[in-house]
């Protein structure tokens, strides 16, 4: 089993691999777990139900942490420097390698940041608001500044009750919420159910769980981050 030989296991943490634990265990592995995410500051979602988060804090329904602290790309500056001690730790002759890959990792996440807080700054702020299929983009509203209500919870698993994608389009109506996005791990029956009733403009397709192929829009972390930004930008900017 590749993870009884491995000499070190990342995780991401903040409950996003509830079964790790268990299978680690079982593995027989005895290299140390390290959880990527370490340093970062938990936010809240909703389990079930929807969520709204703003850069100011938000609404919640039933909570638990939030496992998506890479929608921030500071966060994932404490993945890098977490990742790159770790690999230090197990390979102490790699170190020189470590520190250049990460040192030059850390610099285009520097540069990604900016390039995010630019792209949303050109966007007026009363249209930065908009409807995802599930709760996955707390940490990216939180930094930069965008509104964003979903129907489900932190879990693609919850199910958006018809009492919540009522409310939810209710609002969109009442606050001329411009545009809703579709993510590429979710059905899009609902949202396109709610952009039929409301009238808002389906933007292009975002990525937050996973990447797309590689030589697809979002084959990298940092051409997911852009993809999406393009993407709000274009919807909300028209």
């Amino acid at each position: 089993m590749k993870v009884k030989a491995a000499q070190v296991v990342f995780v991401n943490g903040l409950g996003l691999e509830g079964w790790m634990d268990r299978f680690f265990k079982a593995s027989g592995s005895t290299a140390p777990m390290i959880v990527a995410s370490t340093g970062v500051k938990p936010i809240e979602g909703a389990e079930d139900g929807h969520d709204t988060h703003t850069g100011h804090g938000g609404e919640h329904a039933e909570h638990r942490l939030d496992s998506h602290a890479w929608q921030n790309v500071a966060n994932v500056k404490l993945y890098v420097a977490n990742i790159r001690d770790a690999l230090i730790q197990a390979d102490p002759g790699g170190k020189q390698t470590y520190d250049g890959n990460a040192a030059r990792y850390l610099s285009t996440l520097d540069s990604l940041d900016a390039e995010v807080r630019t792209a949303i700054a050109k966007i007026p702020v009363d249209r930065r608001r908009i409807i995802t299929t599930h709760d996955a983009l707390g940490y990216f509203a939180a930094a930069y500044g965008i509104q964003v209500i979903a129907p489900q919870g932190v879990s693609t698993e919850a199910e958006a009750s018809a009492q919540d994608v009522a409310r939810i389009i209710r609002q969109i109506r009442a606050e001329k919420i411009p545009a809703v996005f579709i993510e590429n791990i979710s059905d899009d029956r609902l949202m396109q159910r709610i952009a039929k009733e409301t009238g808002a403009r389906i933007g292009d397709k975002i990525y937050s769980d996973a990447l797309s192929e590689p030589d697809g829009p979002a084959g990298t972390y940092v051409d997911m981050i852009r993809n999406n930004v393009r993407a709000f930008s274009a919807a909300l900017m028209g």
